[in-house]
C-alpha cells in the first residue's frame, strides 16, 4: 500500500534488529506528517510534533505548550483534552517545549482511547482558543497584592536563576550568530513573559502551528495497523484542516522551513576560543560549573555522530575511563563528573560537555587541563580492548532497551528526522539503523579513533561558560526583586491592584465554566478486556527454616518443572519469574533491619563505592578496581545497587546485575564476589567520599531535593536509613568521615566490614531472578554453588516497612512546620503530612486511591484551582502505604499560602458537597488507574520485576495490581467523599498535620506569616554554608539551635 486516501507513503522499512515497522507517510493535501512505528505492547504513544523557532526571548513557543490544553474550536472548555484523555486509559496529556520543537504527548493502554482522542488532540493543537482568560492565568497576571504570578512565570521563575538556565542561555548566545533562534530562551524569560500579551502568541501560532508544519509520530500496536490511524487522520482531521483553508498541497508557496531554511541555519566554525564568566545565586561559594561547547558534524553524518557518541563513553563511562580517573578517581577530585552530551541542529550538531561540581579555584585553569589530558590520550593511544568492550556493551543496551521500550526508544530520533531530516524520508531508516553503526565502528583502528577525537574536540576552537556560584548575587536578586515588586505595587495603587485582582477573578470564572456531562459520556471509555497482558511465570522457593512459607502459584507449571529438574531446593529464598526476553536479571535483597543506626549514614558511601572496590573472587582471584570495573562492563548489560526498588522498600538494600541469558552463571558469581568479598581500602574510600563531598553543594542548591531531606528528618527516626542518606545529613556526616579516613582509616574501614556482615545476616536475604529463565540450563544450582556455603538454613525476618522507622512526629503529625531560606531558589517547595493507612491489602485502599486518582487528574480539582490559578507548577496528593502517611506537595510555588487555602478549600467543598464530585470524573478517574497499572507491567521486565514484588517483599498476590482493578472500578462517589473526609481533610489540618517549605528568601516571611495564621508553630531555618569556615553541612536556624536536616 503506497497510497491512503489523501497520503503518500514516503518510506517504509523494517528494523533489522527488532520487530518493529516504520512507515511515513505525507498528506498531499495538508502536508500533514504521520510516523507509525508498529510494534507489539500494551501502550500506545503520540507524540504530536511542531517545529517552534522564535528569534526572541518572550517565551512563545512555551506559552503555546501550555496554552493549547484550554480548549479548541470544536472543544472550547478548559482541560477537557484532559478529561477525556483520563477515560480512554490514559493518565493524561504532556507536552515540552525545546529549542527547536514543541511535542505534545499521550500515552493509553490500548488503542481505543487512543484513536478516539487523536482527533480532538490534534483539533487542540491547530486550532486553540488562545483566550484572553487562558493567558492571564496560564500565562502571566498580577495578583492584587501587586506580585507576578501564572503558570508558565512561576516555571520560569523557579529556572531563570539556576546554574543550568543562565549557563545554557550564555552558551547558545556565544555559540550561535546574531538573527539565529539558537540564541532564544524558547521558555521565555520573566522580564519578556511581563511584557508579552495574548495577541503575539496568537500571531505565533498562525505562523508555526499548521499542517505541513505538524507531525504526528504513533509507537505501539493498532489492532488494523497503520491503515487504522491513517483512516481516523483522513476521517476526522484531514476535512477540518480544509474547513480552515489549510489544504494548500505538501507545501505552501513561500513557505521556509524552520531552522534548516531561515538565518538559523547558518551555523559556522567557532572562529576561535572563547571563555566566559557569569555568576549564579547561591551562599555556597566552594564549587562551580562548566561547560564546554565544540561544533560537530552534519546532522544527517549518523556513523560519524554514534562514533562521538560511544568515544565520549569510552572516556566517561566508568572509574577507569581516562577523564574519570584524571580528574575524578582522585583524593581532591577536579569535578563530579564529565558527560560528552550530543544537541541536533541545523546545519552542525553541537557537542557540549558538562562538568560538574568544580571547586572554584580550578575553574579558570579546568579546560585548559582537560586538552593537556586530551592530547596525552592521542600520545598513548585509544586503548583497543576496552574500546570494544564498550562498544558491544553499549550495543547490548540498546538491544536491552529496545526490549523494554521498543519503538518508543526511537523517538527522539524521528523527532530529529522530522526537523533536520531529508524530505524525502531517505534518512529516516539510516538513522535508526544504529547496528549497523555498531558493526562499522567495530572495524574502526587507533588511528581512525584518534582522528576523531583530534577532529572535533582536539584541534578546533570552542566556547567555554564559567558558571561561578555568588553569595552577593543572591543577596542582590532577593532586593531587587522586591525592590520591583514594590515599585510594581506603589505604580498600581490601591485602584490598580483592585483592577488586576478582578481581571484574575474574571478569568478565573471562565475557566469555570463547566464541561457538559453529554461532550463526556459521547467518548467512551474502553473495555479492559481490550488490554494484553504480558505473562508472567513465577515460583518462590522460600528456603528452610521458620518464616519460609511459600505463597500459593499458579500457571507456572512449565516453570516449576524446569527449575525442579535442576538440583535440590537451596537452604535460602530464591524466587524465580519468567518473561520471554533476550535477557536475566538477578537481584539480591538485603535487609538493613539489624544495621546499628550509627552505621546508617555510611551506607550512601557501601553504595557508591560497591562496584569500583578491589575484590578477591571465589576462586582466591585476587582483581584490582579498574581490573573489576572492566570485567563487570565485559560481562554484564548493566548493574547497579540502592535503597530498595522504585522508591520503595528502603531498608532494604538491593543489587541488580543484567545480562544476556548466557552469562547468567557470571551474574551470580558476581553478585557472590562484589558483596562478600569487596576490599574496602583507604585509597578507593577516600576517592569515594571525596566525590560525594563535593558533589554536596550542587544538591543543597536544589529545592526538591531539600524539601525531600528535610521531610525525612521530621517524620522518620535514626532508624531510618534513608533520611541519614538525605542531602542534609550528609552535609554533616561526609566530611568527618573524610577526616576520619585521613586519621584512623582503619575504624572506617571496621564500620564498613561491619556492615557487610549485618547485610549478609541469612535471615535477611532474599535472591529474585527475573527474565528469561526457561532458557537457563542451570537455573538453581547456581545458587547453591556459590551461595549454599555462606546462607545455612535459618528463620526468614519479615521486610521492614518505612512505618516501622517513623519518628514520634511521623507517628502523630501535628502542629508543626518547618520553612527552610535557600537562596538559590525563588519559588516555594512545599510537602504537608498526615496519617494514612497501613498495609497493602487494606480495605480502604480502592477509594483512596480513586480519591487521590481524581484530585490529581490533569485538569481535575487540584489542578484547577491551584494551577489553573498560576498558584504552583504542580499541586498533587499521595499515598504512602508503607509509610503509613498521606501527602500532599506544591512543585514551584508562586504563592504556596494561597495554594493550601485553596486545596484546603477543593477537599472541603467536595466533603460538604458546595463543589460537586460528579460521575465522569469517578469514572475518569478509574480509567486512569488502569493506564497506571498497565504500564506498570508494560514490558517484560516490569511485568517480572511487579511479580517478585507483590509476593515477595508487599506479601500480597502475583496480580495483586490486576485483581484490584475491580475493587477499583466498585468504588461509589460515597465511598470517595467517606476517603476524602477520613484521610485528605486532616493534611490540611494543623492538629493532624505537619507541613515542610523550602522557599527563596523574599518569600519566607509571608510563608512564615501563612503558616503561622493556619495554626502551625513555625519553626524557621536557613541553610547556607560559609566556604571560609569548615563545612559542616549545618543549619542556622532561628528558633533552634539543631543541626538536623523531576511531565
Amino acid at each position: 500500500m503506497d497510497k491512503f486516501g489523501n497520503f503518500d507513503l514516503v518510506t517504509r522499512f523494517k528494523l533489522d534488529f527488532a520487530d518493529i515497522h516504520v512507515s511515513k507517510w505525507r498528506s498531499r493535501v495538508s502536508g500533514l506528517t504521520v510516523v507509525h512505528l508498529d510494534y507489539d505492547a500494551p501502550i500506545v504513544n503520540g507524540y504530536f510534533v511542531v517545529g517552534t523557532e522564535i528569534f526572541n526571548d518572550t517565551g512563545c513557543p512555551h506559552t503555546l505548550e501550555h496554552l493549547v490544553f484550554m480548549g479548541s474550536e470544536k472543544f472550547p472548555y478548559k482541560g477537557i483534552i484532559d478529561h477525556l484523555a483520563n477515560r480512554g486509559f490514559s493518565n493524561g496529556t504532556n507536552a515540552w517545549t525545546a529549542t527547536d520543537h514543541t511535542a505534545y504527548t499521550v500515552s493509553t493502554a490500548g488503542e481505543q482511547g487512543f484513536l478516539q482522542l487523536l482527533p480532538i488532540y490534534v483539533d487542540h493543537v491547530l486550532y486553540p482558543t488562545l483566550t484572553k482568560s487562558g493567558y492571564v492565568t496560564e500565562v502571566h497576571h498580577i495578583n492584587g497584592n501587586g506580585e507576578d504570578s501564572g503558570v508558565v512565570y512561576s516555571e520560569m521563575q523557579g529556572r531563570e536563576n539556576t546554574a543550568g538556565d543562565l549557563m545554557a542561555l550564555q552558551m547558545q548566545r556565544l555559540v550561535n550568530p546574531e538573527g539565529s533562534a539558537y540564541r532564544s530562551e524558547t521558555g521565555g524569560l520573566m522580564e519578556a513573559l511581563r511584557n508579552l500579551s495574548v495577541d503575539q502568541i496568537r500571531d505565533y501560532h498562525h505562523t508555526y502551528y499548521v499542517p505541513h508544519n505538524l507531525s504526528l509520530i504513533v509507537s505501539g500496536k493498532l489492532a488494523s495497523g497503520t491503515q487504522s490511524l491513517l483512516e481516523v487522520i483522513q476521517s476526522k482531521v484531514e476535512p477540518s484542516i480544509a474547513e480552515h483553508g489549510q489544504n494548500n498541497g505538501r507545501l505552501p508557496q513561500g513557505w521556509k522551513r524552520p531552522f534548516v531554511e531561515t538565518n538559523s541555519a547558518k551555523r559556522n566554525n567557532i572562529p576561535k576560543t572563547i571563555a566566559k564568566s557569569i555568576e549564579f545565586p547561591e551562599k555556597d561559594e566552594s564549587v562551580g560549573e562548566l561547560q564546554i561547547n565544540f561544533m560537530g558534524p552534519a546532522p544527517n553524518a549518523f556513523l560519524e555522530r554514534k562514533a562521538l557518541d560511544i568515544l565520549g563513553t569510552y572516556l566517561t563511562s566508568s572509574a577507569v575511563a581516562p577523564l574519570n580517573k584524571e580528574f575524578i578517581e582522585i583524593e581532591e577530585p577536579l569535578c563530579t563528573y564529565i558527560y560528552f552530551g550530543e544537541d541536533v541542529a541545523a546545519t552542525r550538531i553541537d557537542l557540549p560537555i558538562y562538568i560538574g561540581s568544580v571547586p572554584t579555584e580550578h575553574l579558570d585553569t579546568f579546560h585548559e587541563k582537560l586538552q593537556a589530558c586530551f592530547k596525552r590520550i592521542v600520545e598513548e593511544g585509544i586503548d583497543m580492548k576496552r574500546m570494544a568492550m564498550v562498544i558491544d556493551r553499549d550495543e547490548r543496551q540498546l538491544r536491552s532497551k529496545v526490549e523494554s521500550s521498543k519503538g518508543d526508544t526511537f523517538s527522539g530520533t524521528v523527532i530529529s528526522d522530522f526537523l533536520y531530516g531529508a524530505a524525502n524520508g531517505s534518512d529516516l531508516a539510516p538513522a535508526l539503523d544504529e547496528i549497523t553503526q555498531y558493526n562499522d565502528v567495530r572495524k574502526w583502528t587507533n588511528a581512525q579513533w584518534l582522528e576523531l577525537f583530534k577532529k572535533y574536540y582536539i584541534d578546533p576552537p570552542c566556547v567555554i561558560v564559567r558558571g561561578k556560584p555568588s553569595a552577593s548575587m543572591a543577596e542582590r536578586l532577593e532586593k531587587d526583586e522586591k525592590a520591583r515588586v514594590a515599585k510594581q505595587k506603589e505604580s498600581l495603587g490601591p485602584e490598580g491592584l483592585a483592577k488586576v485582582e478582578k481581571e484574575l477573578e474574571a478569568a478565573k470564572k471562565d475557566h469555570d465554566q463547566e464541561i457538559p456531562t453529554k461532550v463526556l459520556l459521547n467518548f467512551p471509555v474502553p473495555d479492559v478486556k481490550s488490554i494484553a497482558w504480558i505473562p508472567v511465570q513465577s515460583l518462590q522457593q522460600p528456603g528452610k527454616g521458620s518464616g519460609r512459607a511459600a505463597p500459593k502459584q499458579v500457571d507456572n507449571e512449565a516453570l516449576e518443572k524446569h527449575i525442579a529438574a535442576d538440583g535440590s531446593p537451596s537452604s535460602f529464598f530464591v524466587q524465580y519469574d519468567h518473561v520471554q526476553s533476550d535477557f536475566v536479571s538477578v537481584h539480591a535483597y538485603f535487609s538493613l533491619a539489624k544495621l546499628p543506626d550509627r552505621l546508617r549514614p555510611l551506607i550512601s558511601t557501601y553504595l557508591s563505592s560497591l562496584f569500583s572496590l578491589p575484590v578477591t573472587r571465589s576462586n582466591g582471584e585476587h582483581l584490582t578496581h579498574e581490573e573489576v570495573v572492566n570485567q563487570l562492563d565485559n560481562d554484564t548489560v548493566s548493574y547497579e545497587v540502592s535503597l530498595g526498588v522504585n522508591g520503595a522498600f528502603a531498608e532494604t538494600l538491593r543489587v541488580t546485575i543484567k545480562v544476556e541469558v548466557s552469562n547468567y552463571e557470571s551474574a551470580v558469581a558476581w553478585l557472590k564476589d562484589l558483596v562478600y568479598g569487596s576490599e574496602f581500602t583507604k585509597d578507593r574510600l577516600q576517592v569515594t567520599v571525596a566525590k560525594i563531598l563535593q558533589s554536596l553543594p550542587e544538591l543543597k542548591r536544589d529545592g526538591s531535593t531539600v524539601l525531600s531531606s528535610v521531610s525525612a528528618s521530621l517524620l522518620s527516626s535514626e532508624q531510618s536509613t534513608s533520611r541519614a542518606g538525605g542531602v542534609l545529613p550528609q552535609a554533616e556526616f561526609i566530611p568527618k568521615l573524610a577526616a576520619q579516613l585521613q586519621e584512623f582509616p582503619e575504624e572506617a574501614v571496621k564500620d564498613l566490614q561491619e556492615i557487610r556482615k549485618c547485610l549478609t545476616e541469612p535471615s535477611g536475604v532474599r535472591f529474585s531472578v527475573t527474565g528469561n529463565v526457561l532458557d537457563l540450563k542451570q537455573p538453581r544450582s547456581v545458587w547453591t554453588k556459590y551461595f549454599g556455603q555462606s546462607l545455612p538454613e535459618s528463620t526468614l525476618e519479615p521486610i521492614r516497612l518505612a512505618h516501622e522507622t517513623l519518628s514520634d512526629v511521623g507517628k502523630k503529625p501535628e502542629k508543626q512546620a518547618v520553612v527552610v531560606t535557600l537562596p538559590t531558589i525563588e519559588s516555594a517547595f512545599v510537602n504537608h503530612w498526615s496519617k494514612g493507612i497501613k498495609g497493602f491489602s487494606h480495605p480502604d485502599y480502592p477509594a483512596l486511591r480513586v480519591a487521590s486518582e481524581i484530585l490529581n487528574a490533569t485538569e481535575s480539582y487540584l489542578w484547577r484551582y491551584i494551577r489553573g490559578s498560576g498558584l504552583a507548577y504542580g499541586a498533587y496528593v499521595s499515598v504512602d502505604v508503607e509509610g503509613e502517611l498521606i501527602n500532599f506537595n506544591l512543585y514551584r510555588s508562586s504563592n504556596s499560602t494561597e495554594a493550601f487555602r485553596q486545596a484546603k478549600g477543593v477537599i472541603e467543598g467536595l466533603v460538604s458537597g458546595k463543589i460537586v464530585l460528579d460521575e465522569t470524573s469517578l469514572d475518569a478517574a478509574k480509567s486512569s488507574i488502569v493506564y497506571g497499572v498497565t504500564k506498570a507491567v508494560s514490558t517484560p521486565g516490569r511485568a517480572a520485576l511487579l511479580s517478585f514484588s507483590n509476593q515477595a517483599l508487599k506479601g500480597v498476590s502475583q496480580n495483586f495490581n490486576v485483581e484490584l482493578l475491580e475493587k477499583f472500578q466498585a468504588v461509589t462517589k460515597e465511598d470517595v467523599i467517606l476517603s476524602l473526609q477520613k484521610y485528605f481533610l486532616p493534611l490540611f489540618d494543623p492538629a493532624t498535620s505537619v507541613a515542610v517549605v523550602v522557599t527563596g528568601p523574599s518569600r519566607t516571611q509571608d510563608i512564615d506569616e501563612g503558616l503561622t495564621q493556619a495554626g502551625f508553630v513555625v519553626e524557621h531555618r536557613t541553610l547556607e554554608v560559609d566556604p571560609d569556615e569548615d563545612v559542616d553541612g549545618s543549619e542556622s536556624g532561628s528558633d533552634s539551635d539543631e543541626s538536623d536536616e523531576s511531565k
